[in-house]
């Protein structure tokens, strides 16, 4: 069977466990929306049943499940408790930012791992390489919201360098001015993602380096007199590229739940501010909402990856 369909079916069958899991823990919540006093301290008993009837939470949960598992395959994630507006449409005027944020974390955090990683190896136990370690040791002992709160208290209201929250500070005009605005805001929650990331990526890459330059490929390339970049090139990144890609796809989950924390420190109108809020109030066919589409993006996500160490790689699919 081809990668591709096999792929497919996989992701078909984790979101449906995922969904079960997340319907399941949700209904298990100690509290909810409609419960008496949380709309309305005046609401009476029978006004929250009406209401639980409206929405269909008055069914037995096998049957909420399976209607909304078909209404999610008709792409209909349902209707906000909070809002009174459609889950898909709140949803996907956030997932945009969130995506994009991600996206330039990943390639960030790839290149930079590269860099310092290979670098760090090929100058083994120079004052670059203690660096490197020391920065990396650094980056995954810093919590993130931590370092969240610490550069804004410095660079936000100290010096006044970058906006505390949001993402426009000027009108959408589409001028270059806007985009450029539009980047200022975005550079701190960056930073504190791609910081966040590439600490045990470096170390990953560093060691693994220094095992590729112990083969004996590398000896006898160099015997050739090859140059430090045509060995770089064409001997340790086609061997670095399938593991470090690989971790790449793993990390994916922990990149996007931290874009919950980080958009909620800088007030981004993305999808983790938007879990968050939905959290608070206890809007559950959001939350679900966001549950899924995460699962989603994630499984593509290492889909993808997979996709992509097949290409490096053909026997990719055997081992």
């Amino acid at each position: 069977m081809n990668i591709f369909v096999k792929k497919l079916l996989y992701i078909i069958v984790m979101l449906f466990i995922i969904s079960l899991i997340s319907f399941i823990a949700i209904n298990l919540a100690p509290n909810s929306f409609f419960a008496s006093g949380e709309l309305n301290p005046n609401i009476t008993p029978e006004a929250i049943e009406q209401l639980k009837a409206i929405y269909g939470l008055d069914k037995p949960l096998y049957i909420q499940f399976f209607s909304w598992i078909a209404n999610i395959l008709q792409l209909d994630f349902g209707i906000s408790f909070a809002s009174g507006e459609k889950v898909k449409e709140e949803i996907l005027s956030r997932i945009p930012i969130t995506l994009t944020i991600n996206i330039i974390s990943m390639l960030l955090i790839f290149i930079i791992s590269l860099y310092f990683g290979i670098k760090s190896a090929t100058k083994k136990n120079s004052f670059f390489d203690k660096f490197t370690n020391q920065l990396s040791l650094l980056s995954f002992s810093m919590p993130s919201f931590y370092l969240a709160l610490v550069l804004v208290l410095i660079f936000s209201i100290k010096f006044e360098l970058f906006p505390i929250a949001g993402l426009h500070s000027v009108a959408n005009d589409g001028s270059f001015t806007y985009y450029l605005d539009f980047a200022w805001h975005l550079f701190l929650p960056i930073f504190i993602i791609v910081f966040g990331g590439i600490g045990s990526l470096i170390l990953y890459i560093r060691a693994l380096t220094i095992e590729i330059l112990k083969s004996d490929y590398i000896f006898f390339a160099r015997a050739r007199g090859l140059s430090q970049k045509t060995i770089l090139r064409y001997y340790i990144l086609p061997n670095l590229y399938p593991p470090v890609i690989t971790l790449l796809g793993l990390s994916l989950p922990g990149i996007i739940g931290g874009s919950v924390i980080l958009e909620t420190i800088f007030s981004i109108d993305g999808m983790g501010l938007l879990f968050y809020q939905s959290a608070l109030s206890h809007d559950y066919p959001v939350i679900m909402g966001i549950l899924i589409i995460g699962a989603f993006l994630t499984l593509i996500g290492n889909m993808f990856a997979d996709l992509v160490l097949l290409k490096l790689n053909p026997n990719y699919e055997e081992k």
